[in-house]
């Protein structure tokens, strides 16, 4: 598992978290939620998180918020 910070969030249902020593911010989806509502989060809360490769490139999948 990886950490990370929102960095910004979309009103279309995804957003981006930033993480330390990386320059691009990894896009999310909030189908890869888990034990948040998307609606619940906002810009500068801390994730964990897993990175996968899409099509698109890497974005991160199995995020949850960190209490």
């Amino acid at each position: 598992m990886q950490t990370g910070t929102i960095a910004r969030l979309t009103d279309k249902g995804f957003g981006f978290i930033s993480r330390e020593g990386q320059e691009k911010d990894l896009f999310f989806h909030s189908n890869e939620l888990v034990g948040v509502s998307f609606d619940e989060l906002r810009e500068g809360d801390k994730l964990t998180f897993e990175v996968a490769d899409s099509p698109k490139g890497p974005n991160a999948v199995k995020v949850s918020r960190v209490s």
